[in-house]
Order: structure tokens, then sequence, then C-alpha cells
């Protein structure tokens, strides 16, 4: 049976995992056009502003998608962190090693090329990207902004000289007043009843200034964060300019002290359910999957949440984790996702403890020196 590798062949790398995995499995692909977007480095900024290279692989046996790869650079991040590092992300394959080996080879040869020394991954192409590879819950059912995929790419990447590295968990809470109330103590009910603090929701029509204001939180908060590279207003747009259209104002919120912004949750509905209904592609039935997912929408996910280092210590995180739990609860949620928390993150770690959270799945970096 003849392997062959097809650089950019968008057609065949988007319908890997639907040719690999079975179609009750767990995975959800994102939309097309969104993958169109990432591996467009005219479109995507962390290419285009940030100096970055891209390319990604498809490997086709007898003519059949096999397996995908992208590989790519991050400049910034190299600048900010002192390495040499090639990344690479959407690998996605089955359990075929020679396969494996092909896309890793290829990979290998770009990152040289690149000046690189390292190959670490897997990083999904966006500023907030999606991060790791699944090591362990491969029966979570995952939410908007999570990883999955099976068993053998662990043993795969293995097999192809990656060791795993930089543990991380996402987690799974269930909703409820009684939950929300584990996250107060005397501090965050002094924040709460402060009227120096103020909570402004995330709506359509301040949708612009709002995400300014999270991005300028972001930055600030994460920015002794390991790998964390401080996002450009194109870089924040790029990924979370889309939010605009799925905001559910009641649950995402800036929190502002003293006129300023002090933190923010961003909290949405999980579209894992419209995504999968549709195999990532808008057609006819799109609106209808969408509106059906609208009414029976019942997880949320929180894609990040963050407050300025200034205030850190000061019980804002679960002040703000309070609201947004309570929120959830009223608008009729009843479980809700957060994405990948690394084990080096004790602060959030302890929020997910106070907040119940189970582990939904557990993730690693890859990594390989080349």
């Amino acid at each position: 049976m003849s392997l062959e590798l097809r650089e950019r062949d968008l057609d065949g790398f988007f319908e890997v995992p639907f040719a690999v995995y079975p179609a009750d499995s767990p995975y959800v692909t994102p939309m097309r056009s969104d993958l169109d977007r990432y591996l467009d480095p005219a479109r995507n900024p962390l290419m285009r502003d940030g100096g970055g290279r891209l390319t990604h692989f498809t490997a086709r046996r007898d003519g059949r998608p096999v397996g995908r790869l992208v590989v790519h650079t991050h400049p910034a991040s190299n600048l900010r962190h002192g390495t040499r590092r090639c990344q690479f992300g959407f690998f996605d394959c089955d359990d075929d090693v020679e396969a494996a080996r092909a896309l890793f080879a290829r990979a290998e040869a770009f990152a040289r090329d690149q000046g690189c020394d390292e190959l670490v991954g897997s990083f999904n192409l966006t500023a907030m990207q999606q991060a790791g590879v699944l090591t362990d819950g491969f029966a979570g059912v995952p939410y908007t902004d999570m990883v999955w995929g099976p068993p053998h790419l662990p043993r795969l990447l293995e097999a192809c000289g990656f060791a795993a590295t930089f543990p991380m968990s996402t987690f799974e809470f269930d909703v409820g007043p009684e939950t929300a109330d584990r996250l107060l103590g005397p501090r965050q009910r002094a924040i709460l009843d402060d009227p120096d603090w103020t909570w402004t929701p995330i709506s359509r029509r301040h949708f612009k200034v709002r995400f300014e204001e999270a991005r300028q939180c972001l930055n600030d908060g994460f920015s002794d964060n390991p790998m964390f590279v401080p996002l450009t207003p194109a870089e924040f747009d790029f990924q979370a300019g889309e939010m605009m259209w799925i905001v559910d104002p009641a649950i995402a919120s800036l929190v502002h002290y003293k006129g300023q912004p002090a933190g923010v949750v961003i909290c949405i509905p999980d579209l894992n359910p419209f995504q999968k209904a549709v195999k990532g592609r808008f057609g006819p039935t799109a609106l209808f999957h969408f509106l059906k997912a609208r009414l029976r929408r019942r997880r949320a996910v929180i894609i990040f949440y963050s407050v300025k280092q200034a205030l850190h210590g000061q019980g804002v995180n679960g002040a703000m984790l309070h609201r947004v739990t309570r929120a959830l609860h009223e608008r009729g949620y009843r479980q809700c996702g957060v994405t990948w928390i690394s084990d080096e993150n004790t602060a959030s770690l302890r929020q997910m403890e106070k907040l119940g959270a189970r582990r939904l799945h557990r993730l690693h970096l890859f990594r390989k020196a080349i």
C-alpha cells in the first residue's frame, strides 16, 4: 500500500479526522472556514505580522487521507523565552507508524531549515492556542476550544522520538448556587459588596471596547505564565472577534476597579454540539442546527479568566467565578468546562478544587530535540 505526502492539501487535511476516527468518537472538527483562515499565512496574524513561517502536510495511503500535521514558527515566543523552537499542531493520524514518521520527518526538515533545535506541540495556530496532546480521559466529551485525540496518538509520538512534558488538565464542574458559594470567603464578599468594583457584561453593542479591555487584562495577568506571549490587537481579534456572534452577555464579564479594567472571565456556550452536527461546514442545515443548539444549551465553557497582577491574591478570581457560576445557573446551564490549566498554575488549580471540579482530560506537550 503506497504512502504519499502532500503539502498544502487543504481538502485532504480537513478530511483526515473523518477518515480515521469513528463517527461516534468525541472528536469535534474546527469549522472548515476557520481552518482555512488559520492555515493561510496571509490572514493569520501570527504569521502575517509576526514573521512566522507555516506549512501543513497530509499523508495519503492509496489516496485515502490517513494523517495530517501543521508545522510553524512563532518568533515572538522564541525571542521572549530564549528558545529556538518550532511548533507542530493539528496532529491527527490513523494508528499508522509509517505515516506518522513520514509526517514528522517533513516537519523536522522544515524546523531545521528555520534554524530551530527542537520541535514541540501540539499548538493549534491561534493567539489563545489550543495546546497539548490528550494522554488520559479519552472518554471525556470536549467543550469548545478543547482538543481530543485517540490513545494511539501519544504512542505514535513516542515512536517518532518525542517525549511528554508540561502536563495540563481540562476540568468540568456542575453549575448551581451551592457551587458558586464555595468560592466565597471574606475577601470575595468584600469585593462583591464594594461599589468601587463594578461588573460589566460583554455585549455585542460594546463588544470591541470590552474585548480590548479583556486583552489588556489577559496580557497583564498572564505575563509571567510559562510560554505566554502578549497578544497584539490583531492576534486577539483573529480568534476572539468571532465570539461576538455567540457570546451570552450574562455569563461573560469584565470587572472594573475604580473605573479601570481589573479582570475578565470569558465564558461562552459550548458550540461543539453544533459543530459536530454540521461536520464543520456551513451548509443548508447549519442555521437549523445552530438554533437547535442555542435552544438546548446546557453546557458552557470558560475559555480563560485573568486578573491584573497588581490585584493578585486579593480574592478577585473567586469573586468573578462566583458571579459567573451563579449567572450560568440562572441561564439554565448545567455543566461548565474549563480549558487547559497547567500543573504549574497552582492558583487556578485551587479555584478548581473550590468549585468541586473534576478533571476531564489529561494532556501533555510532546518535545523532540532535532
